[in-house]
């Protein structure tokens, strides 16, 4: 394990251990590896106890959401945490990928960058995307929490997100950041909000409440692409307690929407 930090490795293992175990049960850094989802899901499988994070500088085959590949370039951060919320009622389990957005607006805040979110997952800043999220479940049961922040400007050959959003880093916003506090500062939230979330049964109003506030799709005019080619168009209006989203369409009729890829429209 690399307890340093490099140009590739741009967070030092010692301080995360220092300021993050106890919340985590362990915490792990790497240079370069395929996908941290990836390994943690394999982790998982062995045995890795609960709160278990790894950390890397680059993803050779990083996953989005719907089987995309996930750009990592080098200038980012890769994270993933592995959690097993034993008495969350399964249909619960999705919050987790609302939890990490929440993570991810708080770390943004915490260094002076406004952000707001996306459904479910995308962390924008003046409408464009510093990061994603992609949860998966696992054996045991278990879910991996993966994160994928820009922190440096990526590179110009990032080809932009779903529904076009370009990507754009912390430091655009900030200017130069100290990786590994950015790290410490969002395992940290992470931690923090899945141990409230967790004590709740996986059912906190104020949690919600929360997120709704820093929710840029609720109340806008969306176009979401669903599986299998499916397409609705319509006004986000709320969130159901189980994170689902609610869409009113042009017709005045309520669809939930689990999963699908949400376009902010613009009004004209």
């Amino acid at each position: 394990m690399t307890s340093h930090p490099t140009p590739d490795v741009p967070v030092d293992v010692a301080v995360l251990r220092r300021e993050l175990l106890g919340r985590y049960a362990a915490i792990h850094v790497v240079e370069s590896t395929g996908s941290t989802n990836a390994d943690l899901r394999e982790a998982a499988a062995g045995g890795a106890p609960d709160r278990t994070a790894l950390v890397a500088g680059r993803q050779t085959a990083g996953q989005g959401r719907r089987g995309r590949s996930w750009a990592s370039p080098t200038g980012g951060l890769y994270v993933s945490a592995l959690f097993r919320p034993d008495g969350v009622p399964p249909a619960r389990l999705p919050w987790l990928t609302l939890l990490a957005g929440l993570a991810l607006v708080r770390t943004a805040r915490g260094f002076g960058v406004t952000a707001t979110l996306k459904w479910p997952n995308d962390l924008l800043v003046d409408g464009a995307k510093a990061a994603g999220v992609l949860a998966e479940g696992t054996a045991g049961p278990a879910v991996v929490v993966g994160i994928g922040l820009n922190v440096a400007e990526p590179p110009d050959d990032v080809e932009p997100g779903a529904g076009g959003l370009r990507p754009t880093g912390l430091e655009t916003h900030a200017g130069p950041l100290d990786r590994t506090a950015v790290a410490v500062a969002l395992l940290g939230e992470l931690a923090d909000l899945e141990e409230r979330w967790r004590r709740a049964g996986g059912d906190d109003p104020g949690l919600r409440a929360e997120y709704e506030r820093h929710c840029g799709t609720l109340g806008s005019p969306v176009r979401v692409e669903l599986a299998r080619d499916g397409l609705l168009l319509g006004t986000a209006r709320r969130l159901e307690p189980d994170g689902t989203l609610v869409v009113r369409d042009e017709r005045g009729a309520d669809h939930s929407v689990s999963a699908g890829d949400v376009v902010h429209l613009r009004v004209r």
